[in-house]
């Protein structure tokens, strides 16, 4: 029943040797025990602050790579639209060099045709004289005997000239 009910020789051993303990422990434990706390409760203070400007940095480097990007953005927005006017400015220019061009190919053709025409009536008409020049050669030589033959050959000759 000694554990239960204590004596009084135990309640004083006992205070003997938590005093001695209290003691041991204040001059050799607590000093180091509170040095590391407090350098504990630093190193923490010194990683929040540096977490808060990390933070802060962070934020003032993302709202800048937000700047640089929509500056780059409005770059590429510019540099598209003059690309686009580039586009529309050499296609402009080669339509109107193709029209142009066009244009000299079909008046090229028109004076090509004009000439053949030309050259094809020429043709016709240098056939035509031969072809006269014939007729008339063997006219000259048939003899011809009678007046009216004459007459009639004459008038013949006067409508195929009206014809033409």
């Amino acid at each position: 029943m000694g554990f239960v009910t204590p004596d009084y020789g135990t309640i004083f051993w006992m205070v003997i040797i938590f005093g001695i303990t209290l003691f041991i422990l204040k001059k050799f434990a607590w000093k180091p025990i509170l040095t590391s706390l407090k350098d504990r409760e630093n190193t923490i203070a010194e990683a929040l602050s540096s977490a808060d400007k990390a933070r802060k940095e962070v934020e003032g480097l993302k709202s800048n790579q937000e700047q640089i990007i929509a500056e780059a953005r409005r770059e590429k927005d510019i540099i598209l639209k003059e690309a686009r006017e580039i586009k529309d400015k050499l296609l402009a220019d080669a339509k109107s060099i193709a029209q142009v061009e066009g244009q000299k190919i079909v008046e090229s053709a028109r004076t090509q045709i004009e000439a053949e025409k030309t050259a094809a009536i020429n043709e016709m008409k240098k056939q035509i004289v031969d072809l006269s020049v014939l007729v008339a050669e063997k006219i000259i030589q048939r003899e011809i005997k009678e007046k009216k033959d004459q007459e009639d050959m004459v008038n013949s000759l006067i409508n195929d000239l009206k014809l033409k």
